[in-house]
């Protein structure tokens, strides 16, 4: 060290300043000069150490190596230190891969010995990365890498480091921003240090969860450079991390190694457009291997992250003191990035035991899904996940599960809980207690039965009621337990007598009670049931008493409301018996049957009646057959709508009318135009009817006939049947200006003529038409001279369930071989 005079060397003179500046900018500079030799000192020293420890060698063997790869990669000495030092972490046995110690001496960046690329690389293409310490090309500035170098000496922090970085970057590839993530143990970043990054970005990425789509990952994971050269492609493919996309139009991700793999992302943010040139990115790579050095230092020096093999010690050292369940995780990374593919167990309890009887300590370093692959399939597993990924514990709901108890395998219920504790987790499990279980059973049971328990002890006066008992009563709990011997006054005064005196026989003989009374509440009156019995003494005196109250109101309302509908459904039954017998005598007065074939004018007539298979068995359908005072016979069929008294009585009125009608000399559709306005002003003014009239001359064996709204009539002459056609002839009740028409056939011998209802015809479902074909099917059975007896032709047609009314007037004429 050098000094000078501080005063000129004339006695007694004044200061010289500018000499005493001088000196003292001497002095700073040789301050730092030794400063810097003493920092590179260090490193060199760190250097030489990393090299004895590896290599088994004396300090001036590791000297002459450290200056022999200098010499091989073209590199200073403090450079080899700091390549050096960032590559300790390898395995032993295998030495530093430093790219220069092997490779033959010349120009490194021949040919031979380096692979620079003539054009920058794709956006976002790897590039290869300094896994194996490549040489610095004859391009790459060795001056501002010397400066840099230089630099490192004096970096304190991971901060510093990166506003050094800027700074060197700045000028020689236009960095404007600098950020370092650390690799977590989680799989995810953590910022270590930035320059020109504005806070609140930093803030906001100061922690990066283990996601795919980002660059920096993508680099680490892959061990090599990611060039993002393309705002809009990378914004496809990548999450960018450094604020709004357009604001960095450039960036590199570089992957550090500070051990056996790169575990230190550096990043590089251009606001200039274009591609890193490979002459840039040389200089990037070698300044990213520079950064090794200091950045292992940083990252070793970091506070752990939980779930670490120093806090895995820690907390394996309290484990082994607890009882519970329960082991420390870390979450192992999917290769393909996309998430948590199973857990680590870094420290485990005792009470932790596998499905194959390993607990404790010898559960350490196995998979959590090795050890619990039933977990894999229960909500424990998500739950797991989300505790991870956030700051709210996980709290499992009961389930079942295997556990080894005893050397065996059994089915216990369990309840879980999983908390994240840094990058880890802690999840702890104990098996469900069976008395909770029988509480939650028994609270099951009293809500689902609607019932509650009840406890007095006869001795001390106090009393214990279950919540559901207060419910059934509406009580406030708050209002506390009602002593058993006012018991009573709850119930409604006709009950007190009956309660009072069941209550009284408990507590002084103990005998059992099963009585029922009600209560009256805000929502009104209640039924209830209150079963007890009475626990004696040593002595037989009762002493406590046990009972349980249900409320049986819902069932006691549908009781009273059967017991209601059996009795309208009773009520009903009778009215309508007595209205079917009514209905039956009524009809069987007014529309006798024959029992058997009747002559009329020369005429065989048969007649039939079938009522409907459902309700009265009565309904409108009728007829009439009689001669007339001038020997012409009269048949009438018709059918009025509906059933019932209803339908009976329309029935007798058209019946007697239509035939005193005829009788008087009224025409045929004179009476049908009569008996129109006589039902559109009868009780029932929408009612309405269809019939035919035909009369008979057996003079002339003419048959006149009229039909309102009616079938036509099946005429079956030689084995052929066909029916008449319809002469003009309005429904009865469908308006008050009808207009009817009448027809005329003469009759043979051997003719048969069929007046019906359209009972005879119609089935639900189908149409008329298909029923009258088959009807005349069944009357005329190919072509047969003889008729069909009625009764066949009825068996043939009508089906057993579900018809309507049917009426059939069968008219015959004898053939002329008759009698």
């Amino acid at each position: 060290m050098t000094s000078e005079p501080a005063l000129p060397p004339e006695s007694g003179g004044a200061p010289d300043v500018a000499a005493l500046t001088r000196v003292v900018a001497r002095q700073r500079a040789e301050m730092d000069r030794l400063q810097e030799l003493a920092a590179a000192s260090a490193v060199m020293e760190r250097a030489k150490g990393a090299l004895m420890a590896q290599r088994g060698c004396t300090p001036d063997a590791a000297q002459e190596e450290l200056q022999r790869r200098a010499r091989a990669g073209r590199r200073t000495l403090l450079e080899e230190c700091w390549i050096t030092l960032g590559a300790l972490a390898c395995p032993p046995g295998a030495e530093p891969a430093p790219a220069a110690a092997d490779a033959p001496t010349g120009n490194p960046a021949s040919p031979q010995n380096s692979t620079p690329s003539d054009a920058p690389a794709a956006s976002g293409s790897p590039t290869p990365g300094p896994a194996a310490a490549t040489p610095f090309a004859d391009e790459v500035d060795a001056t501002a890498l010397g400066r840099l170098n230089r630099s490192l000496v004096r970096v304190g922090t991971p901060q510093d480091l990166a506003l050094r970085l800027l700074a060197h970057l700045s000028p020689d590839v236009g960095a404007d921003a600098v950020m370092i993530y650390a690799r977590t143990s989680s799989g995810g970043l953590e910022l270590l240090g930035h320059a020109c990054v504005d806070a609140a970005v930093a803030d906001q990425w100061s922690r990066v969860p283990p996601m795919s789509g980002l660059a920096a990952l993508d680099a680490l994971r892959a061990d090599e450079p990611r060039w993002l050269e393309d705002p809009r492609k990378d914004a496809e493919r990548y999450l960018l991390i450094g604020g709004r996309p357009q604001l960095w139009q450039s960036r590199a991700w570089l992957p550090v190694r500070t051990g056996g793999s790169a575990d230190v992302a550096l990043g590089v943010l251009r606001r200039s457009e274009g591609a890193f040139t490979p002459r840039v990115r040389e200089h990037l790579l070698a300044v990213a291997q520079l950064c090794a050095g200091p950045l292992r230092a940083f990252v070793a020096r970091r506070a752990p992250a939980l779930g670490t093999v120093a806090d895995a010690d820690a907390v394996q050292s309290v484990f082994d003191r607890l009882s519970v369940a329960a082991v420390l995780l870390a979450p192992q990374i999917c290769d393909d990035a996309e998430g948590v593919e199973d857990f680590r167990i870094d420290a485990a309890t005792g009470g932790a035991v596998d499905a194959l009887g390993r607990s404790g300590r010898d559960l350490v370093g196995l998979r959590f899904l090795e050890c619990w692959p039933e977990f894999a399939a229960e909500p424990l597993w998500q739950g797991c996940l989300r505790a991870l990924g956030g700051e709210e514990a996980y709290e499992s709901e009961p389930f079942a599960g295997q556990q080894l108890v005893a050397g065996s395998s059994e089915l216990a219920v369990h309840t879980a809980r999983a908390a994240r504790l840094g990058d880890g987790l802690v999840v702890s499990w104990a098996r469900y207690d069976p008395s909770d279980r029988q509480q939650q059973r028994l609270a099951d049971v009293q809500r689902l039965g609607n019932l509650g328990w009840a406890t007095w002890n006869l001795v001390t006066g106090e009393g214990d009621w279950s919540s559901q008992v207060f419910a059934i009563l509406d009580r406030d709990p708050a209002e506390g337990v009602v002593p058993l011997q006012a018991l009573p006054r709850l119930g409604l005064s006709e009950d007190v007598p009956v309660l009072a005196r069941a209550v009284g026989e408990l507590m002084r003989h103990g005998r059992p009670c099963d009585v029922p009374f009600r209560i009256a509440t805000r929502e009104g009156v209640r039924h209830l049931r209150m079963v007890a019995e009475a626990m004696p003494d040593a002595q037989g005196v009762p002493a406590e008493v046990h009972c349980f109250v249900q409320d049986l109101t819902a069932q006691r309302n549908a009781e009273l409301a059967l017991i209601a509908s059996e009795r309208a459904m009773l009520t009903q039954h009778g009215a309508l018996q007595a209205e079917r017998t009514v209905a039956a005598r009524l009809q069987d007065a007014l529309l006798p049957l024959p029992k058997q074939p009747v002559e009329l004018a020369g005429l065989r007539v048969d007649i039939t009646y079938l009522p409907a298979q459902a309700g009265l068995n009565v309904g409108g359908d009728w007829f009439s057959a009689i001669e007339l005072p001038d020997g012409d016979a009269l048949f009438v069929v018709g059918d009025v709508a509906g059933h019932g008294m209803g339908a009976v009585a329309a029935m007798a009125l058209l019946r007697f009318t239509a035939k005193g009608m005829i009788i008087t000399g009224s025409s045929l559709t004179g009476a049908l135009s009569r008996l129109n306005a006589l039902l559109l002003h009868s009780r029932d003014p929408h009612g309405s009817a269809t019939m035919v009239l035909a009369r008979y001359s057996p003079r002339e064996h003419r048959l006149l006939w009229a039909q309102a709204g009616h079938p036509p009539p099946l005429l079956v002459r030689d084995g052929k049947a066909r029916y008449l056609e319809r002469p003009y002839g309005m429904l009865l009740g469908a308006t008050d200006t009808p207009r009817y028409e009448e027809a005329e056939v003469v009759l043979r011998p051997g003719d048969r003529l069929l007046l019906y209802t359209d009972g005879l015809v119609e089935r639900p479902g189908e149409s008329i038409d298909r029923g009258l074909e088959r009807l005349a099917g069944a009357a005329g059975p190919d072509g047969s001279p003889v008729p069909a007896p009625l009764e066949r032709l009825l068996g043939a047609l009508l089906e057993p369930d579900g018809r309507d009314d049917v009426c059939v007037c069968d008219i015959q004429v004898p053939g002329d071989d008759a009698p």
